[in-house]
């Protein structure tokens, strides 16, 4: 059980990343000036280090 949510929380930024970027790529709304595709990885990639660590705190580590 523990090793399929530590799984798909592994999962969840590198799909957000890769596969869904076709999806959101567009230039409008604006996010803090910013297109949207270009806001869309920022977060994911300032989020990612959230989800290694409950990664971490799942399997006691931390």
């Amino acid at each position: 059980m523990l090793g399929r949510v530590r799984f798909i929380l592994a999962a969840v930024p590198m799909m957000a990343l890769s596969v869904a970027v076709p999806f959101v790529n567009r230039v409008e709304p604006r996010i803090f000036g910013f297109p949207f595709l270009l806001a869309w990885i920022v977060f994911w990639v300032l989020v990612t280090p959230l989800f290694i660590w409950s990664i971490g705190r799942i399997e006691r580590r931390w």
